[in-house]
């Protein structure tokens, strides 16, 4: 037997962390809502708004889907089960009119993991537009890919133009690139329209410009009107969807990529790459995922009141916020909201705030809300911007409450007990700023 102090004397191997990820930080996400869970645990109050978790069960159909499916054990295809596959290509096929077949589907324990096999495969640089979700970068940097940024502003509603696009791929014309663009948009709530999509497509096929369309909030667009960009660049565009947003189903971890079929070999390979890492998808979800895409009066029920839950609240929420001096609109699909409050700089400044950072830190120890800094979007730490998910409510109570309002729009005096929470929450954010 070693004895104890023989190991702690013992010189231990030279243990050298990839550079790439040495001094990496854990998800801004994930790490605020393991540190508001700590907080919460050690008795303080505390507004989850940090975590970008849908609030929602999962429909019952697709519950009842995984119950009848739960002694599936074997081992399923690389790409996925082929049902799923099949219905997902078929689905697909038929809302943008592309030839789609099972072998342009790769199915993933969530889409997160798919778009890190993506930018280990794809060899060339990764367009992230600013604000962007927290994880599109760091994964670039992980895998040794040169990451370049797009700005936007306010005054273009976060959003990159055709313009902008064009001007950073005239530098180097022939240079492989790959765009992610993510709408509605985490963390910005907005979204783009079909000329701006079809203007973007232009630039994209023009130089042979990847593009990665991440729609996981598509079908949580308030007011059901999502389009997207693959019907204008068809060729050239991989769909990005999963469980996770729609469905609540997000520790689910079901995702899926549908390629271009021009874009075999590409699919191909990161199906290759997969097989030597997760090799498959959990087989129960999978089966259970069938149902959630086929569409049935239930899910079509289930959509219609999120929708609406999200779009009243959201409204609510951006209103109280602008009457408390923050620039922001209306949020047009997801459950996210991105204010800035620049106009409070020279009184936040006097208290020696001058970072979204230190602001959020400020906010959290005096109100209790956790929110995240747009500093952990990519923006720049003295833009005093910040990402609001509006989730922190009992989603079932809520759909509850839009049953019962049947098909009439939902008043505030609706949510005002399923969502007491979040609005208490903007109360205490709101006052925060009213009291500067």
């Amino acid at each position: 037997m070693v004895k104890s102090s023989i190991v702690e004397k013992a010189d231990h191997p030279n243990l050298s962390l990839n550079l790439n990820i040495r001094g990496m930080k854990p998800s801004a996400t994930v790490a605020s809502n393991e540190n508001s869970d700590k907080l919460i645990a050690q008795g303080r109050k505390i507004y989850k708004l940090g975590l970008g978790q849908s609030p929602f069960p999962v429909p019952e159909c697709v519950v009842q889907a995984l119950r009848d499916n739960a002694h599936q054990k074997d081992y399923l295809p690389v790409k996925g089960l082929t049902p799923l596959r099949e219905t997902l290509a078929k689905r697909y096929k038929d809302k943008f009119g592309v030839p789609y077949t099972k072998e342009d589907v790769l199915v993933g324990p969530g889409s997160k993991e798919l778009m890190f096999l993506l930018q280990l495969t794809f060899y060339g640089d990764i367009i992230i537009p600013t604000p962007s979700w927290v994880s599109y970068a760091p994964q670039a940097r992980i895998i040794g890919r040169q990451i370049q940024f797009l700005a936007t502003s306010y005054a273009s509603g976060w959003k990159i133009t055709a313009k902008k696009l064009e001007t950073l791929c005239e530098f180097d014309p022939t240079r492989p690139r790959v765009v992610i663009l993510n709408y509605p948009s985490n963390p910005t709530g907005g979204t783009y329209s079909p000329k701006e999509l079809k203007s973007i497509a232009e630039v994209a096929r023009r130089y042979k410009v990847l593009i990665l369309s991440d729609e996981i909030y598509g079908r949580i667009h308030h007011d059901a009107k999502h389009k997207s960009i693959i019907p204008y660049y068809p060729e050239g565009s991989i769909y990005s969807g999963g469980l996770s947003k729609w469905c609540g189903a997000g520790g689910w971890r079901l995702g899926f990529f549908i390629f271009p079929p021009g874009l075999r070999h590409l699919t191909d390979a990161m199906a290759s790459v997969a097989s030597e890492t997760y090799t498959s998808t959990s087989a129960p979800i999978q089966h259970a995922a069938i149902s959630a895409f086929n569409p049935n009066d239930e899910l079509t029920e289930y959509l219609t009141d999120v929708r609406r839950i999200l779009k009243k609240l959201g409204r609510d929420i951006s209103r109280r916020l602008r009457r408390a001096g923050a620039r922001l609109e209306d949020p047009k699909g997801g459950f996210y909201l991105f204010p800035s409050f620049r106009k409070y700089r020279p009184a936040l400044a006097k208290k020696g705030i001058k970072t979204s950072e230190e602001l959020c830190s400020a906010i959290l120890k005096k109100t209790g809300v956790a929110v995240l800094p747009g500093v952990e979007f990519g923006r720049t730490p003295k833009e005093l911007t910040m990402r609001l998910a509006y989730v922190n409510f009992d989603g079932a109570q809520a759909l509850a409450a839009a049953r019962k309002a049947k098909k009439r729009l939902l008043t505030t005096k609706d949510l005002a007990g399923p969502c007491r929470e979040t609005y208490e929450a903007i109360e205490r954010l709101a006052g925060f700023f009213e009291s500067l």
